[in-house]
């Protein structure tokens, strides 16, 4: 085949759209619960938004952005993660202005140039949370149970949260010499990737995935104790939140989640039941001075994102969706019902009744023909018209299941298909 969809891309295709349809709906009526609503942002923003927001020596800016140059050689590039478009969108529309906390959700395509593996594409899909102006720990505890919420609505089971605080500006600096101390005698035995980040950033050292990496971590002292009294103050309090709802959770001191703006908390879910190293939900923290660093004011902020594609292949083994069902099927026997039946399925359409109508036009093996359509697009009945039927003014109303078949007077369908659909949803 001469064109086939880029590397690290796929086509997300009918059997499938259900699926992301359910997870979207179900992030909407959880996220609604707790008040938060909708923002949609550009796919693509200023190259600078993303290095200041992201980290001009990490791995994203680096090696995996998306980045061109406009007509006029601006340098744009293609969102590769939602929290900074939302951010920049906060402080443009000056939301920070209004008198009540912004708690917004977002959904949509990101861009990375990463090696594609499951439930890992180039252009892959986020849902994310952003809660601006909140300081309290309740604010992280609540970011935390809305995500638990979610998962399990969408019927995903043993959830944890995985949680540790990574503190604040004041106390950072003490954590970062400690574990420099720490690795000091070792670091030339380490990749040189990790070398480099001993010097720039030595914190996101615990977030390699190398396992050479984490023989080395082993014995580092929990980073907490060089936290500030405020920030083990909030911790600890954040911890007690989860308590008080039941939410199980693990101190690991070692998370620290890669991206630099993160203060304080820092947290995933996972899920027992997945296993291994690949049992991540999604993950996030709290962001205390993303805003001012992007020209704002100092503004508090906490938030999540997960990626849909990996909730996809999670699901799509444990969730059997029914394909929607059509509600009926319309076979005219020649051209002049062909006629009427097209303006009486407008007329269906628009009293909220999905239908199809064939278009067979050869009447040999017509009515076969249409019945084999009828299975397959699972439609709950069939109504069949021909010249004997139109002559009386009336159709023959087929249940596909059960094969029982009923006459009505043509100008009767619209209520008979109304109350029949509604009884078949009520019992339903």
């Amino acid at each position: 085949m001469k064109y086939t969809s880029p590397r690290g891309t796929k086509d997300i295709l009918p059997s499938e759209t259900g699926l992301w349809q359910h997870i979207e709906a179900t992030s909407r009526n959880v996220f609604d619960l707790y008040g938060f609503h909708e923002i949609r942002t550009p796919i693509f923003e200023s190259t600078d938004l993303f290095v200041r927001h992201i980290g001009g020596d990490t791995e994203i800016v680096q090696k995996e952005m998306y980045t061109l140059e406009d007509k006029k050689g601006r340098s744009l590039t293609l969102r590769p993660e939602g929290t900074a478009p939302v951010t920049r969108a906060y402080l443009q529309n000056a939301m920070a202005d209004k008198p009540n906390h912004q708690k917004l959700f977002y959904m949509g395509p990101m861009f990375r140039y990463e090696r594609p593996q499951a439930g890992r594409y180039r252009q892959f899909h986020q849902i994310g949370v952003e809660h601006f102006g909140d300081a309290s720990p309740i604010a992280d505890a609540e970011i935390i149970a809305m995500g638990i919420r979610m998962f399990s609505q969408l019927g995903l089971k043993n959830l944890n949260v995985r949680i540790n605080s990574v503190g604040c500006p004041i106390s950072r600096p003490v954590i970062e010499e400690r574990i420099k101390q720490f690795l000091h005698t070792n670091l030339h035995k380490l990749p040189e990737h990790i070398q480099k980040k001993f010097e720039s950033n030595p914190m996101r050292i615990l977030d390699a995935k190398d396992e050479v990496v984490h023989t080395y971590l082993a014995g580092l002292p929990d980073i907490k104790d060089a936290l500030s009294q405020d920030s083990k103050d909030h911790f600890s309090t954040v911890l007690e939140y989860l308590e008080q709802l039941g939410i199980e959770y693990t101190v690991d001191n070692t998370l620290v989640r890669g991206l630099e703006y993160y203060t304080e908390t820092v947290f995933e879910i996972v899920s027992a039941d997945l296993g291994g190293a690949q049992n991540t939900l999604c993950g996030g923290g709290r962001y205390n001075y993303l805003v001012k660093d992007l020209g704002g004011p100092k503004t508090p902020a906490v938030g999540f994102a997960f990626g849909v594609e990996r909730a996809v292949l999670l699901l799509k083994d444990q969730l059997k969706l029914k394909q929607p069902e059509l509600d009926l099927y319309i076979v005219p026997m020649g051209h002049p019902q062909q006629l009427k039946c097209f303006a009486l399925a407008d007329e269906l359409r628009q009293a909220g009744i999905s239908c199809q109508l064939s278009t067979e036009t050869k009447l040999k093996n017509a009515l076969k023909n249409a019945l084999k359509n009828a299975n397959k697009l699972s439609a709950t009945y069939t109504l069949i018209i021909g010249e004997e039927e139109a002559e009386k003014g009336v159709v023959i109303l087929k249940h596909m299941e059960s094969g029982d078949q009923e006459e009505h007077p043509i100008s009767n369908i619209p209520q008979v298909l109304k109350e029949k659909t509604k009884a078949t949803n009520a019992a339903h």
